[in-house]
């Protein structure tokens, strides 16, 4: 069995929850599983330290599993239009993998959620990108032939799934945001199995 490594933070809980359905998607696809894992949690004052596993929800990812993936889906809330922090610091730390070139040419999507509709849910993914680019990866996004991209009032983007938590971070996943998760999920578990079968 192939992995995608479904890599997410979640402050609230729906970052997780697209994680999962991408994480559907993934193992709708023979010879491909889904791992899913986050990242913990940073202070503003001092490294946290965490134990090794969390309280709650997937584990944390460590570099090994990140190199030896057929492909990722990475997945951030929305801070300012950027990825969250921890986040950014577990990608930070990924030098040795961009050295050794373990992630290049395998493929990547990027995943979302945000408090409002205009809140920076597209510069997100975008931000989420940069890195993979630079390792090389290659950036799968979500076509319009998936026709909730045309039809959607909450997330759901071209460059990748969305969410649209809403000011309170109450809003369930939407039925239209469920399937482009799932369908990211899918068609990068697919970009993945054709790779390796080259």
């Amino acid at each position: 069995m192939s992995t995608i490594l479904v890599l997410y933070y979640s402050r609230y809980g729906a970052t997780e929850k697209m994680a999962q359905h991408i994480a559907r998607g993934v193992e709708e696809v023979d010879g491909m599983q889904a791992l899913l894992r986050t990242v913990p949690a940073v202070s503003t004052v001092c490294e946290a330290v965490e134990d090794s596993i969390p309280e709650q929800g997937a584990p944390y990812a460590s570099l090994e599993e990140l190199r030896d993936c057929s492909g990722l889906a990475l997945g951030s809330p929305t801070r300012f239009g950027n990825m969250a922090a921890p986040m950014k610091y577990f990608i930070d730390s990924t030098s040795s993998l961009w050295l050794g070139g373990n992630l290049a040419g395998k493929p990547a999507a990027v995943f979302t959620s945000t408090s409002s509709m205009h809140g920076g849910q597209e510069t997100t993914l975008l931000s989420m990108m940069l890195p993979l680019l630079h390792h090389g990866m290659l950036i799968s996004g979500i076509p319009y032939s998936e026709t909730d991209l045309l039809h959607t009032e909450a997330g759901g983007t071209p460059y990748g799934a969305s969410h649209l938590a809403g000011t309170d971070n109450k809003n369930p996943l939407t039925d239209a945001e469920q399937r482009l998760c799932h369908a990211m999920g899918k068609r990068l578990a697919e970009t993945a199995r054709k790779l390796e079968a080259q």
